[in-house]
């Protein structure tokens, strides 16, 4: 998602009719596999998933972020129950939990996303090398035409396959969460803000807004730090550039004193870490950094 600017809201179709699944079928359907197998490779090939996806008659994506590392989120966050409820997807990506919560029965799902659907991985990959090798400072990647593509979607064009395949019903919104109209888009039950916190500029700012979209329980994953000696301190730790990952768009590391007491001053009522810090080695020195999971309750 972009996190200086926006676009108008727009609720962005997806393009059906190029797959029909037999719901009768009780085995894998061969030449049903080698599609959708061949589709996946492609795209695996030109562009790159970044979650595995399970697209039925067998096949996954090849995934960034692999089965297991999803199946370990899916109990590390506490998977809320869905059931018959609405759920937001902020920067939903390729729209693995956008679909997880489609297939719990969830009665409406929304997938949210700007930056990353404008973004040309691939060209964004070279772009940061070829910066690392003049030894120059990356500029933001919206300023940069040959990676920002905001009318050809280029990251979009996974869950575009993923949502034909699966013949899901997943409303893909197409807009910036800093800026998208919280009326237009409305409040939902449940709301995931999955690897999306660190990103912002304005953390406080986002999860205000986090509270105005969300009416039961927001699902928080984020880059967090602790260090030693100052686990019961609120305490942030900033990347003025590249410093977390090589990467120029992580801003912020809360702790989890910090995180819990930004979401109560954001005006939820009650924070639970559902993941928190493993231990410490013996020695630890200065941000020692984790996922953190959180579920905010309003």
């Amino acid at each position: 998602m972009r996190r200086d600017g926006g676009v108008a809201i727009r609720y962005h179709p997806v393009p059906m009719g190029l797959f029909k699944r037999d719901s009768s079928a009780s085995t894998i359907d061969a030449a049903e596999h080698d599609r959708r197998q061949k589709l996946a490779d492609e795209y695996t090939e030109a562009h790159g998933w970044w979650h595995s996806i399970d697209l039925g008659e067998g096949v996954v994506t090849k995934g960034y972020k692999s089965t297991e590392h999803l199946t370990d989120e899916l109990k590390a966050m506490r998977f809320p129950d869905v059931r018959g409820r609405s759920v937001l997807d902020i920067g939903a990506w390729d729209g693995f939990y956008s679909f997880e919560a489609e297939r719990r029965g969830a009665s409406r799902v929304v997938a949210l996303d700007h930056f990353v659907w404008c973004l040309d991985t691939p060209a964004q990959h070279a772009y940061v090398e070829r910066c690392r090798q003049q030894g120059i400072k990356p500029q933001p990647y919206e300023t940069v035409a040959e990676i920002w593509r905001p009318t050809e979607l280029p990251g979009k064009r996974g869950f575009n396959l993923a949502h034909e395949v699966l013949e899901s019903k997943v409303e893909a919104v197409v807009d910036d969460f800093m800026t998208v109209d919280l009326e237009k888009l409305g409040s939902f039950d449940v709301v995931f803000f999955l690897g999306v916190l660190y990103h912002m500029k304005d953390p406080i700012g986002s999860l205000e807004r986090l509270r105005k979209m969300t009416r039961e329980v927001a699902v928080i994953e984020t880059e967090a730090m602790e260090i030693p000696g100052c686990s019961e301190k609120e305490v942030w730790e900033s990347f003025s550039s590249d410093q977390l990952h090589g990467d120029i768009t992580n801003w912020f590391a809360p702790n989890a004193m910090a995180l819990q007491g930004m979401c109560r001053a954001a005006g939820f009522r009650e924070v639970e870490v559902t993941r928190g810090p493993a231990p410490f080695g013996p020695g630890a020195q200065g941000p020692q950094h984790y996922r953190l999971f959180v579920h905010a309750r309003v």
